[in-house]
């Protein structure tokens, strides 16, 4: 383990020489991978350096020991210091686990009703709003893409981008099909109705992980349109895009300039094709024990939202909170930690048994 401590640290240092660098610093795409690489290894590197300066003072004091008038203070000092270093030892090999390189971007967040009809659009608006909250409240912005509204003001799906350092690592266990049981306002009896909701996170690509080719792509506007309301655009500023290669369609049309409804839908087009890519890159990898917590099979249902009772419950961790309407407020944070925790024992294990 130190032999690759010792080579993180070297690797680390050489590129902190290459981002002072002229050359690099003109290659914007390139600065921006080191760059991206360096703020990764930086908590690894800071623990090793703490586990270097807290060893080289337990070697010490053991050294003292052996002097009677020092052996008292000696004593102390050296059981302070080996079990400091017990404790970052465990700590660096939580560190030292793979990393996924995609944690530290920004991601687009996909919301779309399944089941359930206008209930489900119901709950893809609760969605939207828990997430954004919780977004706002962590330090992330974020930015709405593409909504498709229904007349009683649910979402029959929502895209929208969460951007700041870490986002990918806080919302990429979100993906899945999320259940809601509870009393739908349209109900009359009071009967207990079951919906659910898909929700997709994707990585945000760079530009030089996907190629688009121009003759690859059909480009047509179209008016905007919506639920209603006098801010519905009456030009031409709506972009739909279909990308022939695979299939996949985007449509944009939140910004009031064609330009910027472009810009928009090229984004959500780059971002759909990375995922593709990652996606075929994780089914290639065979034998690789998967993490119990995952990130992705879409069709897996991995939470109920249960009203009458106030509770959420996360399927794959078994983990169950009774506090819903703070939950439904952005309070998910306990959650996302318990998910992010045991992701890493499972990595822990795995590497353990392996």
């Amino acid at each position: 383990m130190f032999q690759k401590l010792e080579e993180a640290l070297q690797k680390y240092e050489e590129i902190g020489d290459l981002l002072c660098d002229p050359q690099i610093i003109n290659n914007q795409n390139e600065y921006k991978r080191l760059m991206r690489e360096h703020k990764a290894m930086t908590p690894l590197i800071e623990k090793y350096k703490a586990y270097k300066a807290l060893a080289a003072s337990r070697d010490e004091a053991f050294l003292l020991m052996s002097d009677p008038e020092m052996r008292s203070l000696a004593e102390l000092e050296y059981y302070e210091a080996r079990e400091g270093c017990q404790r970052l030892e465990e700590e660096i090999k939580v560190l030292l686990l793979p990393r996924d390189p995609n944690d530290d971007r920004n991601v687009i967040v996909e919301i779309r009703g399944g089941a359930g009809g206008e209930e489900a659009a119901l709950f893809a608006y609760n969605l939207y709003r828990m997430y954004t909250m919780y977004a706002t409240a962590s330090g992330f912005q974020y930015d709405l893409l593409s909504v498709n509204e229904t007349g009683l003001g649910g979402f029959k799906e929502v895209s929208f981008m969460i951007k700041g350092d870490g986002a990918y690592s806080r919302f990429k266990f979100e993906s899945g099909v999320h259940r809601v049981q509870r009393v739908p306002e349209t109900e009359s009896l009071g009967r207990i109705h079951t919906s659910t909701v898909t929700v997709a996170v994707l990585p945000e690509a760079d530009d030089v992980e996907v190629e688009i080719l121009p003759q690859d792509l059909i480009i047509e506007t179209c008016k905007s349109s919506g639920a209603g309301g006098q801010h519905i655009n009456k030009t031409e500023s709506a972009i739909r895009i279909i990308h022939k290669p695979t299939g996949i369609v985007i449509e944009c049309q939140q910004e009031r300039s064609q330009l910027q409804n472009k810009e928009k839908a090229l984004f959500m087009l780059r971002t759909k094709l990375y995922d593709m890519k990652l996606t075929e890159q994780n089914d290639k990898i065979a034998g690789e024990r998967r993490s119990q917590v995952g990130t992705g099979d879409r069709s897996e249902r991995i939470r109920t939202y249960n009203f009458p009772q106030g509770r959420v419950t996360d399927h794959r961790i078994g983990l169950t909170l009774y506090s819903l309407e703070s939950f439904m407020n952005g309070s998910i944070g306990e959650m996302i930690d318990a998910l992010i925790a045991a992701d890493t024992a499972e990595k822990l294990k795995s590497r353990n048994e392996g």
